[in-house]
C-alpha cells in the first residue's frame, strides 16, 4: 500500500460559504432563492393590505348603507304610527286592511266553499268570549228582529217598533263549562261586565225609559253606531218561524283570530233562505250593501257584505255537535260562517238589518280587520 507523502500538497477544497451554497438539485443559488421568497413574501403582503383596505372600505359603507335604511325604515314606521286614528288603527294600516279586503273580494268573489270534513273528525267548540251572553235568556222571550226586509205591516209578525220587545233573562247561572274561555274569568261570567257610575246608569234609564232598561253596549267597545232608533218598524220572527226552513248540516272548521281551529258539526237553516223568504227592500232602486246583526242587548255586534250572507255555507245555527246550542255558544240562534274568522261569528243574534251604510263592528272598533276573510 502506498503512504500518502505528507508534504505533497493536498488539492483545495471550495470555500462553501451561504452565498456559494447551491441546492444540490437545479443548480439555484440559495441567495437567489432567498431573494425571490423575500419578494414574493413582501408582494403576498402588500396584496393582504390592499385586501384589507377594500374590506374595510366595504365595511364602512355597508354599515353607512344599513344606518341609513334603517333611519328611513324607523322614519317610515313612525310617520304611519303616527296617523289620525281609524278605529284604533293608524289610517295607513286601516288602508292596508281595505286594500287586502279588496284583493280577497276580487279573487274569491265571496263565493269560494270552505272545506268540509267527516263528522268523526268533528268536536266540541271550545268557548271564547261571552259578549252579550252573560245572562241567561229566557227562550220563550226570544225574537229575531228583521228590519229592511220587504214585508208590509199586513205580516203577521210585523211590529211598529221592534225596539220595544222586552228580552226576560234569567238570574240562574249557566252551568255550562266554559272551557278555555279567556274572555270572562270564572265561575261567574259576571265578573268581567263593566258597569257604569250610578249617575249614568240613571240618564241612560231615563232614555230607555218605555221600560227601564239597562243601557245598552257595556263591553269594551261600547255602544254601536248602528243601533236601532226607537219606533223602527220590522219583524219579530219566533224560533217557529225560523224552525220552519228547511234543515242543513255542515261540518267545517272554525278558526279564530288568536291562532287556532276546531272542526265542529253545525246544523241550522241556511241564510240565503231567510234572505230570499224576506228579500232586503230596495234602497235608490237597488239592494242595500250589507247587513248587520247584533245581540238582544246590544253588547256584541257585527257588519257583513250582503253577498257572504248569501255564501251557500253561511248558516243561522240551532244545534251544535247534534245538540242544542248551549248558552255561552250563542242559544237560540248563532251565526257560522266559514269563510270568515270566528269573531264574525255573532252569538245570540237579537237582530238582523239590511242596511246600505257599512254597520259598526264591536272588533273592527278595537282595531281589528272590519272583512276578517280567510
Amino acid at each position: 500500500m502506498v503512504k500518502p507523502d505528507p508534504e505533497q500538497k493536498q488539492p483545495s477544497l471550495p470555500d462553501l460559504t451561504p452565498e456559494h451554497q447551491t441546492n444540490g438539485a437545479d443548480g439555484v443559488e440559495a441567495g437567489s432563492l432567498a431573494v425571490g421568497s423575500e419578494n414574493a413574501t413582501t408582494a403576498e403582503s402588500k396584496s393582504t393590505a390592499a385586501v384589507l383596505s377594500d374590506s374595510r372600505r366595504h365595511t364602512r359603507r355597508s354599515f353607512a348603507v344599513a344606518a341609513v335604511a334603517a333611519a328611513a325604515g324607523y322614519g317610515l314606521y313612525h310617520w304611519l304610527d303616527h296617523l289620525p286614528a281609524d278605529e284604533m288603527q293608524p289610517s295607513g294600516y286601516r288602508k292596508a286592511f281595505k286594500t287586502n279586503a279588496a284583493i280577497s273580494k276580487a279573487t274569491f268573489n265571496d263565493r269560494a266553499l270552505a272545506p268540509t270534513y267527516s263528522i268523526s273528525e268533528a268536536e266540541n267548540l271550545r268557548v271564547n268570549g261571552v259578549y252579550g251572553l252573560k245572562n241567561m235568556l229566557a227562550p220563550a222571550s226570544y225574537r229575531l228582529q228583521l228590519v229592511g226586509s220587504t214585508a208590509s205591516a199586513t205580516h203577521p209578525r210585523y211590529s211598529r217598533d221592534v225596539t220595544a220587545w222586552d228580552y226576560v233573562y234569567l238570574d240562574e247561572k249557566a252551568m255550562e263549562d266554559q272551557g278555555h274561555d279567556t274572555k270572562t274569568p270564572p265561575p261567574s261570567a259576571r265578573t268581567s261586565e263593566k258597569m257604569s257610575p250610578p249617575s249614568m246608569l240613571e240618564v241612560e234609564r231615563q232614555k230607555e225609559s218605555r221600560s227601564g232598561r239597562m243601557p245598552r253596549g257595556k263591553e269594551e267597545a261600547g255602544q254601536s253606531a248602528s243601533t236601532l232608533a226607537q219606533g223602527t218598524p220590522g219583524l219579530l220572527l219566533t224560533m217557529q218561524d225560523i224552525l220552519s226552513f228547511p234543515r242543513h248540516e255542515l261540518v267545517t272548521q272554525f278558526k279564530c283570530i288568536e291562532g287556532w281551529s276546531q272542526i265542529v258539526h253545525w246544523a241550522g237553516i241556511r241564510m240565503v233562505d231567510l234572505l230570499d223568504a224576506y228579500p232586503p227592500a230596495l234602497i235608490d232602486g237597488k239592494e242595500p250593501k250589507y247587513v248587520y246583526m247584533e245581540t238582544p242587548d246590544g253588547d256584541y255586534y257585527t257588519g257583513y257584505d250582503l253577498e257572504v250572507c248569501r255564501h251557500p255555507q253561511t248558516l243561522l245555527v240551532t244545534e251544535m255537535m247534534g245538540q242544542p246550542l248551549t248558552q255561552y255558544h250563542g242559544a237560540p240562534l248563532r251565526l257560522h260562517m266559514p269563510t270568515k274568522y270566528g269573531y264574525k261569528q255573532i252569538k245570540r243574534i237579537g237582530l238582523i238589518s239590511y242596511t246600505n251604510s257599512r254597520p259598526d263592528d264591536y272588533w273592527t272598533k278595537l282595531g281589528y280587520d272590519w272583512y276578517a276573510g280567510l
